[in-house]
């Protein structure tokens, strides 16, 4: 089965007029079926997770390999201790990743399924893409990394405002099948007095798009959810 391919039947003049509108665009069924499938095997088989986490103060990343050697009491004491300094400062985050682009460049897994999905996510056929539904045809590039979010896991509020760094596009490929609705884990997008104005699900084969800077977060995922949020983030950039 093919690792990325990009639906041919997509309306690409409404996505484009969404986006205009709303700064902000979910498209469904963005790859064709045998593709999405194929990452979500990837994702949910293949990929030697990690932790990132931030208190509000800094960031801090545990590797796949030292995070596997973490007892499930360990695993709790520290959602425990992330959870308490979070709350003292207001803003955190906490959910399992792959660093994709890390692991681009340093040669991690040269034949890996991974490795290969960062080349795809950099040529033609979604780049011209998110060039055209965006109107943005600056855009030269995109970096990437695979996240799993699974129970007590979260994405505080933020906005992404890095103009220095080129950030134009956030994006994220949501690859988890029959999320259900109480589980948490939307991309919710807030306005200025804090209510939530638009929320997507985390739907299986959607690309979601927006602009930055922008107000948003990744809600609370709790303890019943019964499988994780697969997904691969990033941003499209100008520089």
């Amino acid at each position: 089965m093919p690792l990325f391919k990009i639906n041919p039947g997509l309306d690409r003049a409404a996505l484009a007029a969404t986006f205009a509108r709303d700064r902000r665009v979910q498209i469904r069924n963005f790859l064709t079926a045998d593709a999405a499938a194929t990452i979500h095997q990837v994702l949910s088989q293949q990929t030697p997770w990690g932790l990132a986490w931030n208190d509000g103060n800094s960031q801090t990343d545990i590797s796949p390999a030292d995070l596997a050697k973490l007892s499930p009491q360990q695993r709790g004491a520290m959602g425990q201790a992330i959870a308490q300094r979070v709350r003292a400062r207001g803003y955190g985050f906490s959910y399992q990743r792959y660093p994709m682009v890390t692991a681009y460049a340093n040669n991690w897994d040269p034949e890996g399924p991974l490795h290969l999905l960062v080349e795809h996510i950099n040529d033609a056929p979604l780049m011209d893409l998110v060039r055209e539904v965006t109107a943005m045809p600056d855009l030269v590039k995109a970096d990437a990394q695979a996240t799993l979010f699974g129970p007590g896991q979260f994405l505080g509020l933020h906005h992404d405002a890095h103009v220095a760094e080129g950030w134009r596009i956030a994006y994220v490929m949501n690859f988890t099948q029959d999320w259900h609705e109480d589980w948490g884990g939307y991309l919710n997008f807030y306005d200025d007095d804090g209510d939530i104005i638009t929320g997507f699900r985390p739907r299986f084969n959607a690309l979601n798009m927006f602009a930055v800077p922008q107000r948003h977060n990744v809600s609370f995922v709790p303890s019943w959810s019964q499988v994780g949020r697969y997904a691969i983030t990033g941003w499209f950039r100008d520089r």
